[in-house]
């Protein structure tokens, strides 16, 4: 029997949705929260939900003018590697997106753009964090002086689009805002034969 597809699906959610009974703050730090809420599933009973509540980020792909794409690589703590990626940040209180994306792509790399896409909006962690991470491609770049947040650390150096697609393939690329980059990138007219 094959499964059913998504237009057989019922519209609505209702008998997927879970609802908050409780609700507890677990840790609160200078960045993430952790909460754990107790929640009624659909059939009625009550199952525990910890999860972290992010700000919100936003990723840029910078297109340089031969096309190659602007990345870092960049140590990242929790998984203990240095990791290629393309530049990133989190918004600040009330931020725009874009306005966040401008800023970010200034500090970490040192360019600014005057042409500026989005790409569209991603959950990474969909079963334990609120994150959403806007992407914008940022083009028509202008080199300018890098200014690193404190604490930060990081190479910057251009691929191109191929390269990108066969550092996935063997797993040099696994941060998940870069691949879904790279599935973006690969959408586009300009971008569909590198």
């Amino acid at each position: 029997m094959k499964p059913p597809q998504l237009q057989d699906l019922p519209e609505s959610d209702a008998h997927l949705r879970e609802t908050c009974t409780s609700s507890a703050e677990v840790y609160q730090g200078q960045f993430l929260k952790v909460k754990k809420d107790i929640v009624r599933l659909p059939d009625g009973q009550e199952h525990f939900r910890e999860y972290f509540v992010h700000p919100g980020a936003v990723a840029i792909v910078p297109i340089l003018p031969d096309g190659r794409i602007l990345l870092e690589r960049q140590f990242r703590y929790p998984v203990d590697a240095a990791m290629i990626e393309i530049p990133a940040g989190k918004l600040d209180p009330n931020e725009d997106p874009l306005v966040c994306a401008q800023r970010e792509l200034k500090e970490e790399t040192g360019y600014t753009a005057t042409e500026w896409s989005y790409l569209g909006r991603i959950h990474p962690v969909i079963s334990y964090s609120t994150e959403i991470i806007e992407i914008y491609m940022a083009k028509n770049l202008v080199q300018g002086t890098a200014k690193l947040d404190a604490g930060e650390f990081l190479d910057v150096f251009a691929a191109t689009l191929s390269e990108m697609h066969e550092w996935i393939a063997t797993g040099q690329i696994t941060d998940v805002k870069t691949i879904i980059a790279v599935y973006h990138l690969s959408r586009l007219p300009q971008f569909r034969d590198m």
